[in-house]
């Protein structure tokens, strides 16, 4: 993005691809750039041994996480000499691996960078000045990949659409948007590739798309346009704030539907949503303990390990730091486009949009139960009216767990001899464990977080359950548990996938 940045709304946008970027850093540059720059003067062997750790086959292999530091280093040189030329010239410069741009706004593109070919005016080859600098760097220019884009045509940097603000193809982003139509429609879709052979002429292929790399390309899209909505909020007035909020939320639409069929709908095994990340690690360690009593939760292997069937969501927490910006949260993008946070009313919005949602897919899966766990109190009104307006269930709080739609159920924290009307998930550690002092502090049920007074679950989750779970009695959880365990064998019975039967 900040390379595209760079070239952002000019007269010409010229590309350069350097032609076999990493095979031709081979071992003898590697090694001979450790020893020789003034930053590293390596012993030959130290260089030796760094540089057949980084190559292999003789040069710096794509894919490994070394190749584009060490190049980078390598192309130092290279970079010092081409933004000379540029700032001569009056042009910008950048490099993205061996993807080089020059940009300007003048007039006539300087000659030294680039020329047009006799006889045709819109053919450009670079000029005799980059040639030079490029080849005396120890590297070559891919004529094939070379291409200048005027301002009145679409321009593009490494990807990204340059010419107003930096952005995404919209003819990707509509492919993307029809490749999850597809998914959701018909379970499986087609990636399509393009390809630029070695002569210049270009070839497309399609191949089976997969729920990885859509996934990849819609975080990809969102990163874009988070990105964009900052420079928004950085100068324009709060109309325009608005209309780009409003606008992201529609392309967000698009990724939240992906997201609710790919993690719950089309789900490889059965997903529990609790009201915290805390009651994640109370369940943990309770199956872990009770593991004898519940085959279905998870399995015990040969090497003694414990092997949990199951998977507990793991809630997005927004930073409270300036580092919460649009830009930083992408990276918790699936937290941020679900927007859950823990909670019942999270969970209950939660339903009621995986409702909607569930209308519009037609593809084969719900194989998988998602299970919303409860606490069984005041706090739970609200789901249990939903519940009942659904279900038609009179009192659903008494119920092991309720079906609530598709593959989508409610287990409330059962209610027991003690404590009849209501209870939350803390109360099935005794006493003695809910008495625990932290640095003093007593333990409240009712906070999240700590005070001068008290500490809450967070702490009692971390500093007093998860040191101490072999010590811990878990067995009032075991109803709990067995209740989850009924959850998901009951939808087994009703909903088998392919070729297993009922």
């Amino acid at each position: 993005m900040s390379n595209g940045e760079s070239h952002r709304r000019k007269r010409y946008v010229f590309n350069v691809d350097l032609k076999d970027f990493f095979p031709s850093i081979n071992f003898g540059r590697v090694r001979g750039f450790f020893i020789k720059d003034k930053n590293f003067l390596l012993s030959p062997k130290a260089a030796t041994f760094l540089a057949q750790i980084a190559c292999y086959k003789n040069a710096l292999p794509q894919g490994s996480p070394c190749s584009p530091v060490i190049s980078n280093l390598v192309s130092h040189v290279l970079d010092t000499h081409l933004v000379r030329l540029a700032a001569k010239e009056g042009c910008r410069y950048t490099r993205y691996a061996d993807d080089l741009t020059f940009s300007t706004n003048k007039t006539e593109f300087p000659k030294s960078i680039a020329k047009r070919t006799d006889g045709a005016p819109h053919d450009w080859i670079p000029g005799a000045a980059l040639v030079k600098l490029v080849e005396k760097s120890g590297f070559a220019i891919n004529p094939s990949k070379t291409r200048m884009q005027y301002h009145d045509s679409r321009q593009e940097v490494t990807g990204l659409v340059v010419n107003r603000k930096v952005n995404v193809r919209s003819d990707y982003r509509r492919t993307v948007r029809q490749m999850t139509h597809r998914l959701m429609t018909k379970g499986n879709f087609e990636s399509v590739h393009k390809m630029v052979n070695s002569d210049g002429t270009k070839s497309v292929t399609k191949i089976p798309g997969t729920v990885p790399g859509l996934h990849g390309m819609l975080a990809f899209i969102d990163q874009i346009d988070l990105y964009n909505l900052k420079q928004v909020e950085k100068g324009l007035a709060d109309s325009d704030k608005v209309k780009e909020r409003i606008k992201l939320a529609t392309k967000e639409s698009v990724y939240r539907r992906f997201l609710l069929f790919s993690q719950f709908y089309a789900a490889p095994k059965p997903i529990v949503l609790c009201e915290g990340s805390t009651d994640n690690v109370y369940l943990v360690h309770a199956i872990r303990s009770l593991v004898a009593d519940l085959p279905t939760l998870a399995t015990k292997l040969p090497s003694g390990e414990i092997e949990i069937n199951v998977r507990f969501y793991r809630y997005f927490k927004r930073r409270k730091k300036k580092l919460a910006n649009e830009h930083s949260k992408a990276i918790s993008s699936t937290g941020r486009i679900l927007d859950l946070k823990g909670g019942s009313g999270e969970l209950l919005k939660f339903a009621k949009v995986y409702k909607t949602h569930l209308a519009k897919i037609t593809a084969p899966g719900a194989y998988q139960p998602v299970i919303l766990l409860i606490d069984n109190d005041k706090g739970a009104n609200d789901m249990f009216g939903y519940i009942k307006g659904v279900t038609q269930i009179k009192e659903p709080k008494n119920e092991p767990f309720v079906h609530l739609l598709r593959n989508l159920y409610v287990v409330p924290t059962p209610l027991t001899p003690d404590k009849p009307n209501a209870t939350m998930i803390e109360d099935f550690f005794s006493d003695d464990w809910k008495k625990t002092l932290v640095e003093g502090k007593p333990f409240n049920p009712e906070k999240d977080h700590e005070d001068h007074t008290c500490y809450g679950k967070v702490i009692f989750a971390h500093r007093v359950v998860r040191p101490n779970a072999e010590k811990i009695d878990f067995s009032q959880f075991k109803q709990l548990l067995l209740n989850i365990s009924s959850v998901i064998e009951s939808h087994r019975k009703t909903h088998p996938p392919p070729g297993k039967a009922s």
